[in-house]
């Protein structure tokens, strides 16, 4: 397990938080990001990004920031990844446990090129540096921490809630810190390393008493449908299949009350590799929110 951040890898999630479309009302910059960041392309750009899928393509566009060699920069991994030989990018996808088809990859690695350029110059380079220094402040605390606290623990607390099944072949998880994607996290598995760019839980000009977080975590419990969740999560894990039909609501409402309770952090999310197969109750974030609570009634 480690913890890894350079700045190319918010600009790669920066990059999926706006192709993921189906997720631009679940993030916590809302549409008007998306909307607002639109209008800073170009028409031909904006184009090619709304005609891009969260597909195979992508993976391999994703894997590029983590196999660029470290403190390169943004500037240095764009020139990098522009000047890598077919054959040397062959090597790489298959050091990593990935297989690129051969006759493809000169166009893949083209167009990819094209699109990391023109998203750094049109958006990326000028996106608040405060974001950045957080997140590198996020990854000293959480290094800091690992001598304090280890194993499951140490990634419950990092992740707020996520639980990784070990699994065979998969040797190494690393956790990321990310912004643009709060408060949802992506999971990718690349041959045997699992990567998990987690909500960083950054709130930049949060000085309340009580934080954004903490918020979220007690607007998450004002429905009933979410208490009847967590109180039959409370017998044991369940898959989500055995959510809905206890819960006897369609997939989609039942997926977003979920989406809620694992955002403020109420749920364990159980991953075997990059696929979550259950959910469980996460109690320590209840007792907590009652302990935060009290705080700032009783500071008041």
């Amino acid at each position: 397990m480690d913890i890894k951040f350079e700045p190319v890898h918010e600009f790669m999630n920066s990059l999926h938080s706006y192709i993921c479309r189906k997720s631009h009302k679940k993030i916590d910059l809302a549409p008007c990001w998306a909307i607002e960041t639109k209008e800073k392309l170009t028409p031909e750009f904006a184009q090619t990004l709304d005609d891009m899928l969260i597909n195979g393509d992508w993976s391999f566009a994703y894997l590029m920031a983590f196999l660029v060699p470290e403190g390169l920069g943004v500037e240095g991994f764009l020139s990098w990844f522009k000047q890598l030989s077919i054959h040397q990018l062959i090597e790489l996808f298959e050091a990593s446990g990935n297989e690129f088809p051969e006759d493809e990859i000169e166009v893949f690695q083209e167009k990819t090129s094209s699109m990391f350029q023109q998203w750094y110059e049109q958006y990326f380079k000028h996106v608040d540096q405060e974001i950045l220094s957080a997140l590198e402040k996020e990854k000293e605390a959480r290094i800091n921490r690992l001598i304090e606290v280890q194993g499951e623990e140490f990634v419950d607390e990092t992740t707020n809630g996520m639980i990784f099944k070990p699994m065979p072949g998969v040797q190494e998880l690393l956790l990321v810190p990310q912004y643009h994607f709060q408060p949802l996290n992506i999971v990718s598995q690349y041959g045997s390393k699992l990567i998990c760019h987690y909500n960083a839980r950054i709130y930049l000009g949060d000085e309340e008493l009580i934080p954004t977080h903490d918020l979220r975590t007690l607007r998450s419990l004002g429905e009933k449908n979410r208490l009847k969740i967590l109180r039959f999560l409370h017998k044991g894990p369940r898959t989500f299949t055995e959510i809905v039909s206890h819960l006897k609501l369609s997939k989609g409402i039942t997926h977003d009350h979920i989406s809620k309770l694992r955002s403020a952090g109420v749920l364990y999310a159980h991953f075997e590799g990059e696929n979550l197969t259950e959910y469980s109750l996460r109690k320590r974030a209840l007792y907590q929110v009652q302990e935060r609570l009290m705080h700032y009634i009783e500071e008041g």
